[in-house]
């Protein structure tokens, strides 16, 4: 088992001024924690890995591919792998999980 504090995990992610901390690398998956600040630009490229987020605090929208939506803390958003996806009109500072299957990188 491994265990993690969002926290914690915020805090480490702070400290080496980056947006994206991966805390999990598995063979299958991995998982990390992303930040984008209040009026910031997401700067991702599509992925070549699944991607699932889970917001755990923030506002914002996302636009997957054609299709926009409202996120906020709970909001759970499934991008399929390749697909360009993009954050933006971040009201709050957004603060989110991602999980990559298979891992990203």
């Amino acid at each position: 088992m491994k265990e993690f504090r969002l926290d914690e995990l915020e805090a480490q992610r702070a400290a080496n001024d980056g947006a994206y901390l991966q805390f999990l690398r598995e063979r299958h998956m991995s998982a990390g924690l992303y930040a984008l600040d209040r009026g910031t630009v997401d700067p991702q490229q599509p992925h070549r890995q699944d991607e699932v987020y889970l917001v755990v605090s923030g506002r914002g929208a996302i636009t997957v591919g054609t299709e926009t939506t409202a996120v906020a803390r709970g909001s759970v958003v499934y991008v399929p792998a390749g697909t360009p996806h993009k954050f933006h009109h971040i009201s709050e500072d957004l603060r989110m999980m991602v999980v990559f299957a298979p891992p990203e990188g």
